[in-house]
């Protein structure tokens, strides 16, 4: 992107996409706990929901089911015979997509045969969902351009943190100020 040095992750045919509560909830309704779909619904909750403003609901959502699943992981546990598994180090490269809070988190690591860390690449939900974050607003603003430009600015930042709540932490302005 010509006006961005952040990474933007585009599917091939298709384009920007979303990851995070939403996807996952659009993605595994059907797999929700009882009690979570319930709490869903009286929420007004309906898959597919693709409003970004929802997203805190879908998290409040997956908090509810989490614990359901926790108490039964708890209720079924068994000590395992041996508390880890044995490593043997040795050069090469691993691979790994894992769901995280904020979304899919690709990542890539290149190790030596002593075990040292020589490449990783990270690909967090942040920069997947920017190219879908940057749509929005674009298609958002114009609706409201009228509005005075401190109430514009909280409404595309509460935009922004509908998908990325920590993205307001991990950019900053930097102001830098000329002294003679």
């Amino acid at each position: 992107m010509k006006h961005s040095t952040a990474l933007h992750s585009m599917l091939m045919q298709r384009g920007a996409y979303f990851v995070g509560p939403l996807a996952r909830y659009n993605l595994n309704y059907d797999k929700l706990s009882p009690l979570a779909r319930e709490a869903a619904q009286s929420a007004g909750m309906k898959p597919p929901c693709l409003n970004p403003f929802r997203s805190i609901i879908a998290r409040a959502v997956e908090i509810l089911h989490s614990c359901d699943e926790a108490a039964q992981l708890i209720e079924n546990f068994e000590m395992p015979g041996k508390p880890a598994a044995d490593v043997h180090v040795r050069e090469g490269v691993g691979y790994a997509c894992t769901e995280a809070p904020r979304g899919i988190l690709y990542h890539r690591y290149r190790i030596d045969n002593e075990g040292n860390l020589l490449d990783a690449r990270i690909v967090p939900p942040t920069s997947q969902n920017q190219k879908t974050i940057e749509e929005d607003l674009r298609h958002f603003i114009p609706k409201y351009s009228n509005l005075p430009k401190e109430k514009l600015t909280a409404f595309c930042e509460h935009v922004i943190r509908n998908y990325d709540p920590c993205i307001s932490c991990s950019t900053h302005a930097i102001r830098i100020w000329h002294s003679r």
